[in-house]
């Protein structure tokens, strides 16, 4: 089954589960997540969107793309069993269990700029998850899309992208199996996209099974 633990045989040092993060509404939070370990985000507010970064531990040249990603599954949304790949076109997590199941690869992050344009007040996702950057004392060459999980919006046949009011509420959440060492960074920023520009609280939790979720 696909949130099964694997077995890796090459593993040989010992493994730690990093503890849970909770990401406060306009804020950021990293959490590292080993190869074959379950990471879940949940919302923690109604509204919520989670702009999703991932480099690996490895080599921080390798980062996990959106655009690869639609390219990868030739598909603009995300589903259970969907491959998020990095820009080598390597697989980094797989989405498992998700109960929105309403999310976007196609919208960049928001910057400070972008958001007064709009007449919202503070940082941008973009500044957010750069000062997030430094103070894990992470250099990357570039700073990719995010994967904007929960966030609604929908294409139409003439190419528009159109935002739609979120539906995500408190408790909702996705898990993915994670295939790689991926130091991962979220964001609760506001997006400045209409009817998702209300951001709220979100737990960032790691485990090797399911079942131990339900020990938090």
């Amino acid at each position: 089954m696909l949130l099964m633990r694997n077995e890796y045989q090459e593993e040989t040092a010992e493994r730690s589960t990093a503890q849970s993060v909770k990401v406060e509404a306009g804020s950021v939070g990293s959490i590292r997540v080993l190869r074959g370990q379950l990471l879940r985000i949940t919302a923690l507010g109604d509204g919520a969107v989670a702009s999703l970064f991932g480099f690996s531990l490895q080599d921080p040249a390798v980062w996990l793309s959106v655009h690869h990603t639609r390219v990868f599954s030739n598909s603009y949304l995300l589903g259970s069993g969907m491959r998020m790949v990095t820009n080598r076109r390597r697989p980094m997590m797989v989405l498992g269990k998700d109960s929105v199941k309403r999310h976007d690869l196609l919208l960049p992050a928001s910057t400070r700029a972008f958001l007064a344009e709009r007449g919202y007040e503070g940082e941008g996702c973009i500044e957010a998850v750069q000062h997030e950057l430094a103070r894990l004392g992470k250099t990357v060459p570039k700073l990719p899309d995010p994967i904007n999980l929960f966030l609604h919006t929908r294409l139409t046949r003439e190419g528009e992208i159109i935002p739609e009011e979120n539906l995500t509420r408190a408790g909702d959440s996705i898990t993915c199996r994670v295939v790689m060492d991926t130091q991962f960074i979220v964001a609760a920023t506001n997006t400045g996209i209409e009817g998702n520009d209300k951001p709220a609280p979100l737990l960032l939790s790691v485990a090797e099974n399911l079942h131990n979720f339900s020990e938090e």
